[in-house]
């Protein structure tokens, strides 16, 4: 049975079954934390909900893709996945309070796609940080 977990098809598909739970997840929290309803936006065509949702999934996945790179188990995958998807979800809150002119979600909201744009940047370039730390 240990051959079995050592098989390099079985631990891809371990790591991919538990990013994609964990991707869900993390995704619920950010629609908890944002004004908007993400999936109802998109489906109206809202390019920068779009863009601010695709931002996070890539920098979810990014953080997910240092974090099996430098872990050999799933646990320590995932406890470094949570903890990088919680330094992500701090610089959302930044980012918002670093622009006090304009309110971030509702901007996003009305499809505002510069910061749409600006937000999916934030979320990719964040996650490259955050996962220099996990290396």
């Amino acid at each position: 049975m240990e051959n079995f977990w050592e098989n390099e098809y079985i631990q891809t598909a371990g790591n991919y079954s538990v990013v994609i739970l964990c991707l869900i997840l993390f995704l619920t929290i950010f629609e908890l934390v944002t004004k908007y309803k993400n999936w109802e936006e998109i489906k109206k065509g809202n390019l920068a909900v779009a863009m601010a949702t695709g931002g996070k999934i890539l920098g979810i996945a990014n953080i997910f893709r240092y974090s099996i790179q430098q872990n050999d188990s799933v646990l320590t995958t995932i406890g470094w996945g949570f903890f990088g998807f919680f330094l992500l979800l701090i610089g959302y809150f930044i980012y918002e309070f670093l622009t006090p002119k304009f309110k971030i979600d509702e901007e996003i909201e009305k499809d505002n796609r510069a910061v749409g744009f600006i937000s999916l940047v934030i979320s990719v370039g964040l996650s490259y940080v955050i996962g220099a730390g996990i290396s």
